[in-house]
């Protein structure tokens, strides 16, 4: 074979191999735009949602100023269980009626899809069985969504499950498989409720210290809610604690139609000061002020008999942390989701009531509220009745805390 034709097939092979990559590579840029709208924009493992963000941003809309409705489906401490008869009793209309007048215009609906070993309940989520979701259950979460809607709320469905479930989807690609057909189950009851004012939030503050994990256990998990219901608006968070460093460094998932969301409790040694769940040095603390300042500082840390733990308090002094500290943090969540052209909420800020100033505690929940306002960030404060909350339960009467109120820039009702 003459010197030329060899040459020839080479020049051939060389073409074909290029038309290939120039056909393969087209291929993909065209199923970029499709997806995501913007030549260049990543590929997708799942998008059947057809919709634009501006959708994502109208029903964030309904998300301005929300409350956490805790220990009603998850966090129960009360000696019924997780029960019809303390779904009942627990939060009622009245309540939700009170919520409504003081100005919210959303609840965050936390459900337990597992309570713990010894609840008198069935769990709501059986890895054994993920599809079947216990109706008894499912007929007090239906009674609780439909009461909060017909007040005029919108409500998220936030999965809000233990430590023991978060740490198994960490290490098991079988249990998250079996999560992923429980949402799906779940999506598709919620399916045909009102698509404006129902969300389902993904889950509470992950465990994930591995944050690309967390990424593809999150991108599964939305794609079953989104199997199950086409139409609703989805929630998603970061890897650890939903924190919003956590936030940042993930990228959007390939849907239009979710909502982004992070907690904030910065500084923790001043929000949670005196809690017995948290770091265990902060249920020595008492008396940090707000805004920081270095005497009280000194003063609280004298308390903790551990010197490195005395240091992090006394940093919290000299980090001086007051309402442009907080505004320079709640920034960065925000330039993070303008970047991206996504809708953002703050669905947790609260301060620990029980050893805080009440108000260090109102200046602080102002700071924090104007600062997610400044930055177009909805936010939900934790919580209602609880330890953090707005009201107090006083013989079964919940009485609004006005000073709470004020510095969430609401109306306050002259019942304390």
């Amino acid at each position: 074979m003459s010197r030329k034709i060899l040459m020839m097939r080479g020049l051939f092979r060389k073409m074909k191999s290029a038309f290939m990559f120039l056909f393969l590579f087209g291929a993909l840029a065209l199923n970029s735009v499709a997806q995501t709208g913007v030549a260049g924009g990543s590929g997708s493992a799942f998008n059947p949602c057809h919709c634009s963000s501006t959708l994502a941003f109208a029903r964030a809309a309904k998300l301005k100023r929300g409350i956490n409705a805790s220990e009603w489906f998850a966090q129960v401490y009360d000696k019924r269980g997780y029960t019809a008869e303390h779904f009942q009793a627990w939060t009622t209309a009245e309540d939700i009626a009170l919520i409504k007048s003081m100005g919210f215009d959303h609840v965050r609906l936390s459900v337990n899809p597992q309570p713990p070993p010894g609840s008198t309940s069935n769990n709501l989520f059986d890895p054994r069985e993920p599809n079947r979701i216990p109706a008894e259950y499912l007929g007090s979460l239906d009674a609780a969504v439909k009461m909060i809607l017909d007040h005029g709320l919108a409500v998220v469905i936030d999965m809000h499950p233990e430590g023991d479930l978060k740490a198994r989807l960490a290490k098991d690609d079988d249990y998250v498989e079996r999560f992923a057909d429980f949402w799906r189950a779940l999506a598709a009851h919620y399916s045909s409720w009102d698509a404006d004012r129902v969300f389902l939030e993904v889950m509470n503050e992950p465990e994930f210290y591995d944050p690309y994990r967390w990424m593809g256990v999150q991108t599964k998990l939305a794609a079953a809610i989104r199997e199950g219901a086409p139409e609703l608006t989805i929630i998603a968070a970061g890897a650890r604690w939903s924190d919003d460093d956590d936030l940042i460094f993930q990228e959007p998932l390939h849907d239009a139609n979710i909502i982004y969301n992070f907690h904030f409790y910065e500084p923790h040694v001043f929000t949670h000061q005196g809690a017995t769940w948290s770091a265990y040095y902060f249920h020595w603390l008492r008396g940090l002020r707000y805004p920081s300042n270095v005497e009280s500082t000194e003063r609280a840390a004298a308390l903790v008999p551990d010197e490195v733990d005395r240091l992090h308090v006394i940093r919290y002094g000299y980090d001086r942390w007051d309402a442009a500290r907080i505004e320079a943090e709640v920034k960065q969540a925000g330039e993070w989701a303008r970047r991206r052209g996504v809708p953002l909420v703050c669905n947790e800020f609260g301060v620990f009531r029980d050893y805080s100033d009440p108000a260090d505690r109102a200046a602080w929940l102002h700071d924090a509220r104007t600062a997610f306002e400044k930055n177009g960030i909805g936010w939900t404060m934790w919580d209602y009745s609880g330890s953090f909350g707005v009201v107090v339960k006083k013989d079964g009467k919940a009485v609004p805390d006005d000073g709470v109120l004020r510095a969430l820039g609401m109306k306050a009702l002259g019942m304390k």
